[in-house]
């Protein structure tokens, strides 16, 4: 009989899945992310100050979260202040929302990146 943390581990998908926004000049941005963890979610709080800043909360979020699709970071800590000033704003909105959602699921298996495994896996560890 399976303990209730391995069924719950057996029923989710850690896979990073694609995401992507539509852009105001008609294009598409893509990138690729695993489900966030709740150690995730701490990481990114205390990165963001621990306070009630949901806007910083959430960039903190998508900088550590971003993949390409060979599972290599897509933004650095270094590249917040940009994001938050030089984008407007419903473009890094709609990168942040996604997320914090539930991929749409068009019953499909979750994409898997080109990389042969350490850099996909390092994204999903706990402590990312």
């Amino acid at each position: 009989m399976s303990s209730a943390l391995e069924r719950l581990k057996a029923a989710v998908s850690m896979k990073a899945q694609r995401r992507a926004v539509d852009l105001p000049d008609g294009s598409e941005f893509s990138y690729w992310s695993t489900p966030v963890t709740l150690a995730e979610r701490t990481k990114a709080q205390k990165l963001s100050g621990g306070g009630d800043d949901a806007v910083a909360f959430a960039l903190q979020l998508l900088v550590a979260k971003a993949q390409d699709e060979n599972g290599q970071r897509m933004f650095s800590a270094g590249e917040v202040a940009e994001l938050r000033n030089e984008l407007p704003a419903s473009v890094v909105e709609s990168l942040m929302l996604q997320l914090l959602q539930e991929p749409e699921s068009d019953d499909e298996e979750p994409t898997d990146m080109k990389s042969t495994g350490s850099a996909a896996k390092k994204g999903s560890a706990a402590g990312n």
